[in-house]
């Protein structure tokens, strides 16, 4: 995980005086860090691109190697080489996932919606730039739909249609092998109706039998919104 620290261990216990121990990075055998107590050596590297400045950290007992405050820019083939009384060496993958974002749940609908018109919810959960990931709807512990990638920084969405009334609890899940980030649905906040449907009153007022004022009340949820007067 990002921000992590991991150690690579040499499994010896303790460096003889002719030992030379030496870590190497990538494809390249970047040399990132040496131990040799003949010559007085005992240093890291920052790596040609710097991305190990101020992370490395060598064990002086056994050179083991600890790797700080870790971004996916540290993950690769670590390769480790000792020389002296006998050669050995070992090879470590260090793979480093990416924190993960918590997804982010939205409406495609209307800001209400009469449940005549229309019985569902149309809601989407999406997510930005991650790698390696899976993207999930759970109606409970059951799950009803997911989407992965494999890519590095790209964007996932996964859509659901909800009815307004469904008591049901929905979350969206977003994860990799090692951790993972929920968003419980709240159907209430998300998709709301109309409560109220707007409704036309009129009131008509004979005071003269050829004109008669008729009112015309417009109500809403909210309150009034127009008031018309029309003679006829």
């Amino acid at each position: 995980m990002e921000g992590d620290s991991v150690t690579l261990h040499t499994d010896v216990t303790q460096i003889h005086e002719n030992d030379d121990i030496q870590w190497k990075f990538g494809a390249e055998n970047t040399l990132i860090a040496e131990i040799s107590r003949d010559a007085g050596i005992f240093s890291t590297s920052d790596g040609p691109d710097e991305r190990f400045r101020n992370r490395l950290k060598l064990d002086p007992q056994t050179g083991s190697l600890t790797i700080t405050d870790t971004t996916t820019e540290h993950a690769g083939l670590y390769k480790l080489e000792i020389s002296g009384v006998k050669l050995s060496s070992k090879k470590f993958n260090v793979s480093v996932c990416a924190r993960l974002p918590v997804p982010v749940i939205s409406s495609n609908s209307s800001q209400c919606s009469s449940s005549s018109s229309s019985s569902y919810c149309s809601l989407v959960c999406s997510v930005v730039n991650v790698g390696h990931v899976t993207l999930s709807w759970y109606k409970g512990n059951s799950l009803l739909s997911s989407i992965s990638a494999s890519d590095l920084s790209i964007s996932l969405s996964l859509p659901l249609e909800v009815e307004y009334q469904d008591n049901n609890s929905y979350s969206c899940v977003l994860n990799n092998p090692i951790s993972n980030q929920t968003q419980h649905l709240d159907i209430g906040e998300l998709c709301q109706t109309c409560s109220g449907t707007a409704a036309l009153i009129r009131l008509f007022f004979h005071t003269n039998p050829i004109k008669s004022p008729i009112f015309f009340f417009l109500f809403h949820k909210i309150g009034i919104i127009f008031i018309a007067l029309q003679y006829v």
